[in-house]
């Protein structure tokens, strides 16, 4: 029975996911979609921040929460499932939108303007993701539906849905988790530790 420790075992991404999600040649797909996403944010998020209800004391967040944890006598309810609708009940109980409101607007601000410079796009791309299926829980369906799918392509093509931005400037100085930079220095002696057992092997030195 062969030694499954001397063996890499790789899964490779189909074709068409790898055209997709990492040829660059696809990143004006992606910047098309970025800055539509981004603007969506941005434009939403602006009105927030200029409204008062929204920046002071946070009662237009306090009357949509109100709404949508309301029980009809008939009909169904907005909010479908009875743990969010707790959830929001518990909020609205301890005035979380006093400052919540704030979080969420001056958030879609800045999920706008990272999409749009193309700065943190798979990061971005989740935030804006989480917020609309927060809103789809709450019964509020509008545009949320297209802009989750839109930003679940960004986040799976992260990698170069910032090629055309800063990402492409950033990353590679940064580097990742799994990738040396200055953020994450150690992996640069893990990647070299890696290098010289495989070496090692290949020559039959230890």
């Amino acid at each position: 029975m062969a030694n499954r420790s001397q063996h890499e075992y790789k899964l490779k991404d189909p074709k068409i996911a790898a055209i997709l999600f990492s040829d660059t040649r696809m990143a004006v797909v992606w910047l098309v979609a970025r800055l539509y996403l981004g603007w969506q944010w941005l434009d939403a998020g602006r009105h927030k921040v200029l409204d008062d209800g929204w920046m002071d004391g946070g009662t237009a967040l306090k009357g949509f929460w109100e709404r949508i944890v309301a029980v009809p006598e008939q009909g169904q309810p907005a909010i479908t499932y009875g743990w969010y609708r707790d959830f929001i009940q518990f909020m609205l109980d301890n005035e979380w939108y006093t400052w919540f409101a704030r979080v969420v607007a001056v958030g879609e601000v800045l999920i706008g303007v990272s999409l749009i410079l193309g700065l943190f796009t798979g990061i971005a791309a989740l935030l804006g993701a989480s917020l609309n299926f927060n809103f789809m829980l709450a019964g509020t369906a509008s545009t949320n539906p297209v802009l989750f799918l839109i930003a679940l392509g960004l986040i799976l093509a992260w990698k170069i849905a910032g090629y055309f931005g800063l990402d492409a400037f950033v990353l590679p100085r940064i580097g990742t988790p799994w990738k040396a930079g200055f953020a994450w220095p150690h992996r640069r002696n893990e990647s070299t530790s890696e290098g010289n057992k495989k070496l090692s092997n290949a020559t039959g030195t230890k």
